[in-house]
């Protein structure tokens, strides 16, 4: 099974990754987790992020997909993944798709948590982050709405997307 995970800030995806992760023994990738550890072990995907993270800039999208493209033949790929931070935008799925499609193994789903805006706000005001203040929230939800509707979009079209309640 080789999903996709997308949801908004304060949805619980970190909580229900582990669950279908479990569920499904498929691996978890979080392409944040992959560029530290690229990076850390300094191979040469992570030496290339290391000059964007290092600077504060986004990693390309073209290193990215090298990563990912890296990672999936990894053995516990084999039975599937759950991609989670991952893509972001349209240019980013077209890119994944090629890849994927490339490699015979295109994606079974892209899965949405979706949780109403209120148990959004709520959940993350409740955290006590330095980034949880109800303006930097606010702010945060709609740069996701704006990002995302788009890709869930693309997704639509294409026959993937899947909705879950994240609320419960």
């Amino acid at each position: 099974m080789r999903i996709v995970f997308i949801g908004p800030p304060g949805a619980g995806k970190g909580t229900q990754a582990e669950r279908i992760v479990s569920t499904y023994r498929i691996a978890h990738l979080s392409t944040g987790d992959m560029l530290r550890a690229a990076r850390a072990a300094q191979t040469e995907i992570g030496k290339k992020a290391d000059v964007y993270m290092s600077s504060g800039q986004l990693v390309p999208d073209d290193i990215i997909i090298d990563l990912i493209a890296e990672r999936l033949q990894h053995p516990d790929c084999r039975s599937g993944y759950l991609l989670d931070g991952f893509p972001r935008t349209i240019a980013q799925a077209e890119a994944l798709d090629k890849m994927l499609a490339e490699q015979g193994t295109p994606l079974h789903c892209v899965l949405e948590l979706r949780v109403p805006e209120e148990e959004l706000f709520k959940r993350l005001a409740g955290r006590g982050r330095a980034d949880d203040d109800p303006e930097v929230i606010r702010q945060r939800l709609v740069a996701y709405r704006q990002q995302t509707q788009p890709l869930l979009d693309y997704y639509q079209r294409s026959g993937l997307m899947k909705s879950k309640d994240g609320v419960g």
